[in-house]
């Protein structure tokens, strides 16, 4: 039987876990003196959302964040026992099920705090109440916050909910200088001194993404929320790539030539015709399209790798497969292509596809799609899990706490 390691394949996305352990400890020392929480929604940006965490727990991540219920349940469906964070519901989910795995959960609105007690059964519901400091997403505006810790601290004191956390998120972090950082930095600051004055003292305040935690340490507060630096790719593009920050690509998206052809001086590639071969050419068939996740704005300049040389989609990026120019290259069947990889051997990266696409490189990973087979390997280890089984590392459990009495000043507050 052919190991993963020697068996032919169409395409792949190798994803080193190494790399993910690398820029989780990379993260953390940025962040010292806060918890991070590595971000893992979307399938782990597209790397895998359970190898990826188990990656990041074994890196000393104290929480895993996770967009939707389904990722979140998920992870605990994998085995996960430590802190999980999900931020993004909608009404009627299944919240119940969030609460009773212990899975902290995000309210913007006093409906969303009813929602959460509506889901309660044998143990509280652990809130972390956002606040909206200008992205205009999720989030109490300010004049709406208020409301929001009135409901809130009305449910903490009769013990259906806790108040763990609050958090906002920037807008502008790619953009360290932005005055915009400032501004959000005053209106969470606020936030937090509005709610203390209500008598709530969150155990946990976060506001930084990848650019606050490696940028913007008046932001890290004491949790950090790191996303795409996690998978090694730099928030900021090519202003600061990821070696300047000292972090490393995990993926690389790599397939063999399907076929080899020489065409004449004139012949058209691909659908309308886009690109015209300026003299005799040897093309190239790649088997990935935008049905794996290419972007079709990539079309006629795409880069890739082959035999050590960058060359240069032709012509549209078809659903299933698209064109190289190899020019006078000598070529065959089965030979390898690197579309992206961490750059080191000279192959093109995630921001070059990105420029390419006009996009940015969190695009580019997280849109590859599930027809591309995940091999997992291990860079600092002998270990290369086709389709890892076991699952994350765990952070230590919490106790099962009652809540916190509220002060005298809360009580105060929900009276109001």
């Amino acid at each position: 039987m052919s190991t993963a390691e020697s068996r032919p394949v169409r395409a792949e996305a190798v994803v080193d876990l190494a790399a993910i352990r690398h820029n989780v400890a990379t993260l953390r020392a940025r962040a010292a003196g806060a918890q991070l929480m590595a971000v893992v929604k979307a399938d782990g940006y597209g790397h895998g959302m359970v190898p990826v965490a188990r990656a990041a727990r074994e890196a000393g991540a104290d929480w895993i964040g996770a967009a939707v219920l389904e990722e979140a349940l998920g992870l605990r469906a994998a085995g996960d026992t430590g802190p999980i964070f999900c931020w993004l519901t909608t009404p009627g989910e299944p919240l119940a099920d969030a609460i009773e795995a212990g899975i902290d959960l995000s309210a913007s609105a006093p409906w969303e705090i009813d929602e959460l007690v509506a889901g309660v059964r044998d143990r509280p519901a652990r809130v972390h109440l956002k606040i909206d400091t200008g992205l205009s997403r999720g989030g109490a505006v300010p004049e709406e916050w208020p409301a929001l810790l009135r409901a809130a601290l009305r449910e903490q004191v009769a013990g259906r909910i806790e108040i763990k956390g609050i958090w906002s998120h920037l807008a502008s972090s790619d953009e360290p200088k932005s005055p915009a950082n400032e501004a959000q930095l005053a209106t969470f600051t606020e936030a937090v001194e509005v709610a203390e004055s209500f008598g709530i003292d969150a155990e946990f305040k976060h506001l930084a993404n990848s650019g606050g935690t490696l940028a913007l340490p008046e932001t890290h507060f004491n949790l950090v929320r790191p996303g795409v630096a996690t998978y090694g790719l730099s928030p900021f593009g090519h202003a600061m790539p990821s070696p300047e920050l000292g972090l490393r690509p995990a993926m690389t998206l790599r397939a063999r030539l399907a076929m080899v052809k020489r065409v004449p001086a004139g012949a058209g590639v691909s659908y309308g015709l886009t690109w015209t071969a300026p003299r005799p050419s040897t093309l190239g068939l790649v088997p990935l399209g935008y049905g794996d996740g290419l972007p079709r704005h990539a079309s006629n300049g795409g880069p890739v790798q082959v035999h050590g040389r960058r060359r240069a989609i032709v012509g549209r990026i078809c659903m299933d497969q698209c064109v190289v120019d190899l020019a006078d290259d000598e070529a065959a069947p089965g030979d390898e292509v690197v579309l992206f990889g961490p750059g080191t051997s000279g192959e093109p990266t995630a921001d070059d596809w990105a420029d390419a696409a006009g996009t940015i490189n969190y695009e580019i990973v997280t849109r590859i799609g599930a027809r591309v087979p995940r091999r997992y390997v291990d860079s600092a280890r002998e270990t290369a899990p086709e389709t890892p089984e076991t699952a994350p590392e765990t952070a230590p459990e919490r106790p099962e706490t009652a809540p916190e009495t509220a002060s005298q000043a809360g009580q105060a507050a929900v009276e109001r």
